[in-house]
């Protein structure tokens, strides 16, 4: 975590140095605000990603002479082919052109949206793949 909070905290300094510069050759004020917020939240991330580094035991790529074997093991659950994340797309796709046609097909698309969005999130607990 250590790397990333650096990576971060570099990415802050260059937005904190760039603002100033951007807002006097530009007097623009709201690509000021822009790198203003920008700079804010880089440095958010980076004090998050410092505070977790310090709370948990160094990972075998914080180490510099970390091995690749330290960090063999089970690395979490990969989804096999999905059909759902299709039927989602066509989902909101209805739901987007219900401005165009009429609010009832909003309707039909909140409903079709209940249904697919169940079967992504439930598709782990039935069928081929149950656990």
């Amino acid at each position: 975590m250590k790397a990333e909070a650096w990576m971060f905290g570099a990415l802050a300094i260059f937005f904190l140095v760039v603002t100033p510069i951007y807002w006097l050759l530009s007097k623009d004020p709201t690509g000021t605000a822009a790198l203003i917020l920008a700079f804010f939240l880089v440095l958010m991330i980076s004090g998050y990603l410092a505070l977790i580094a310090r709370r948990i035991d160094p990972r075998p790529e914080d180490k510099k002479n970390g091995e690749i074997a330290e960090g063999a093991g089970e690395l979490g659950f990969f989804p096999p082919h999905s059909i759902w994340p299709l039927f989602v797309a066509l989902t909101l796709c209805l739901i987007g052109l219900s401005p165009v046609f009429g609010w009832w097909l909003a309707l039909l698309g909140f409903g079709l949206g209940t249904v697919t969005a169940t079967g992504w999130i439930y598709e782990f607990y039935r069928g081929e793949h149950a656990h």
